[in-house]
């Protein structure tokens, strides 16, 4: 299971260090896709396909579904991670995430995601002024 909350850089080459710990726990290889609230979200093959298998018991005929597919799997990519743990972000996806500099890792149970580290700031800013409401709604 994914957890966790690491902050980092993005280097030379839009090159990113996937932390050791958030690492340890993936099996094959690494998807990575939109997310959410303007974050990206990484998967391991293995998750991944368990999460389209998911989508794909909707209905075709519902546009929410065809949306959500348009949305997280035509945006996934597979990337490749080195030696060090880093991977190249494509210009894309970091487009869509508005990634700078700083970047936050979010180990939440099944994915990852990667936010832009002011984004993940008010996010969290956000989420702890609601997590009674939240709660309540769960």
């Amino acid at each position: 299971m994914f957890i966790g909350e690491y902050s980092t850089t993005i280097g030379d080459k839009n090159r990113i260090l996937i932390p050791k710990r958030l690492r340890d726990e993936i099996q094959g290889r690494v998807i990575i896709t939109r997310g959410y609230e303007r974050c990206l979200i990484v998967f391991d093959s293995k998750r991944f396909e368990n999460f389209v298998q998911e989508i794909n018991k909707r209905p075709l005929l519902s546009l929410n579904v065809r949306d959500t597919k348009r949305f997280i799997l035509g945006g996934a990519q597979e990337v490749e991670i080195d030696s060090q743990g880093r991977f190249v972000l494509s210009e894309q996806l970091k487009n869509f995430a508005q990634i700078e500099n700083r970047v936050v890792f979010l180990g939440v149970g099944e994915w990852i995601e990667i936010w832009n580290e002011d984004s993940w700031i008010k996010k969290l800013d956000s989420l702890a002024s609601e997590v009674s409401d939240i709660a309540d709604r769960i």
